[in-house]
């Protein structure tokens, strides 16, 4: 509780917390949070993890979607984005992004138990949703990914980079890097324009110590693969220039789950779900057909009668 005669704990954007849909974190953070409710009785939970710099908002036509099939959809920004409270873009520790998001999924699941628990992660979100399945195998029915981070990319990855940077990480962890070019997003330039206006996007340059964050993620993605046992469902486009499509063929090509997909998108850029207009409509379908393929009969809608 806060203490009496306190001020209200406001977002980023100075909108106080009791007038938004919000949970607390381990560190006391408020997280700004979204819920896409069914109108009839939820069939699976899915939680929508979102990239690095970006927030829960546009994934609201997935959502939609979602909630069409009577899927319960649910999101928060990450600590640091969009109306979360937090430094911008900068995390001590990446284990904090998968604490928060089992937080929130066990959090729904007190509410709506023995549901099936999906996950759905982009870029970075998908780094997140891989960890945290990884955490908790048995919890979740099964994992989609459009355009994860599973590997970094090979030309900024170079052992003489990866070096520099760990020594920048110690002398200046604060030095930005570049930003993420926004032109990589869709090939769609109404999209690209919406990112770029879209003021709770983080439109800065990458710290270095968050670059080293997002490099021991992938570090332990990697060590974590050959244990990789639940369902899962790969989508990237062939020209990603921002999240390496190597990443996802060898996820996919070694770990040992038996249920498994990847669809690849010729030409798809980074934000697959925010593409060319035709693809978005493939990714929606995808998604949206290979989680309802995957809940217990006894979770489908009963056949009206005649």
């Amino acid at each position: 509780m806060p203490e009496l005669g306190a001020a209200p704990r406001r977002s980023p954007q100075g909108v106080p917390y009791a007038d938004l849909p919000h949970i607390v974190n381990a560190d006391g953070l408020y997280l700004f949070c979204r819920y896409w409710e069914p109108g009839s009785p939820p069939r699976a939970l899915v939680f929508i993890s979102h990239g690095a710099g970006e927030h829960s908002g546009p994934y609201e036509e997935i959502a939609q979607r979602l909630k069409e099939r009577s899927l319960l959809a649910f999101a928060h920004d990450h600590v640091g984005h969009g109306q979360s409270e937090g430094e911008r873009m900068n995390i001590k520790d990446f284990q904090i992004y998968i604490r928060d998001v089992l937080q929130h999924v066990d959090l729904m699941k007190s509410r709506h138990p023995n549901l099936p628990i999906f996950i759905l992660g982009h870029s970075m979100g998908g780094a997140i949703s891989i960890l945290t399945a990884c955490e908790r195998p048995n919890d979740f029915a099964g994992v989609v990914l459009i355009g994860p981070m599973v590997q970094m990319n090979p030309d900024s990855a170079t052992p003489f980079k990866v070096f520099m940077a760990k020594v920048l990480n110690h002398v200046v962890p604060s030095l930005t890097l570049g930003s993420i070019d926004s032109k990589w997003i869709s090939r769609d330039k109404t999209q690209v324009e919406a990112y770029d206006a879209d003021e709770l996007n983080f439109h800065g340059g990458m710290r270095v110590s968050f670059a080293m964050q997002l490099m021991g993620a992938v570090n332990r993605i990697e060590r974590d693969i050959p244990s990789i046992s639940w369902p899962f469902m790969i989508l990237h486009g062939d020209d990603d220039k921002l999240c390496c499509i190597s990443g996802s063929k060898t996820m996919y090509e070694t770990a040992p789950s038996s249920d498994k997909k990847i669809k690849i998108y010729e030409g798809g850029y980074h934000a697959l779900h925010h593409d060319l207009p035709e693809v978005v409509e493939s990714v929606l379908k995808e998604v949206t057909s290979w989680i309802t393929e995957r809940l217990p009969t006894s979770a489908s809608p009963q056949p009206q009668g005649l």
